[in-house]
């Protein structure tokens, strides 16, 4: 089994920290050279002890399961013989208290937009297909609780 690693690194820069008023943004750095600004969400601390403009937590993980999504989805096309011009996901989350109080990531609605090119063009009922397959063989969705819908469309480039 693949081993997939992430270093997370934060530092205090001289705060008192025990105030509570330090800064949130730290980094994720990857095996492959990536380095991500993150922090907690300024939903969940307020500015300026978090940074708007970095990558939180929850966003990541919406990210994290679109991207899974959409990956088993082009190899699953692929294989199938459709060909995909271009792919767009603008996926949310929803947080919300479970069933014991605590907030979560309740659900996560994927809204793919699928253009496709060729000859071959799926139905509505083969698009369908597609995503339940994706979703079935994402690592990610086979490894939360959280409720997952894909809400996903399609077009025809005819240019490609």
């Amino acid at each position: 089994m693949a081993l997939h690693t992430a270093v997370v690194e934060w530092t205090g820069n001289g705060s008192k920290f025990t105030d509570n008023r330090y800064s949130r943004a730290h980094r994720w750095s990857f095996d492959g050279g990536a380095v991500v600004p993150a922090s907690s969400s300024p939903h969940v601390v307020r500015v300026p002890f978090s940074d708007p403009a970095a990558v939180d937590p929850e966003e990541a993980f919406v990210a994290a399961l679109s991207s899974c999504h959409m990956l088993w989805f082009l190899s699953i096309a692929a294989q199938e013989g459709y060909a995909v011009a271009a792919y767009r996901d603008e996926a949310e989350g929803a947080m919300a208290k479970n069933d014991e109080g605590k907030e979560v990531v309740a659900r996560v609605v994927l809204k793919p937009l699928v253009t496709f090119k060729g000859e071959k063009m799926p139905t509505d009922d083969a698009l369908h297909h597609l995503h339940h397959a994706a979703h079935e063989a994402c690592f990610l969705a086979n490894s939360v609780k959280t409720q997952i819908d894909v809400a996903g469309t399609w077009a025809y480039d005819a240019a490609s």
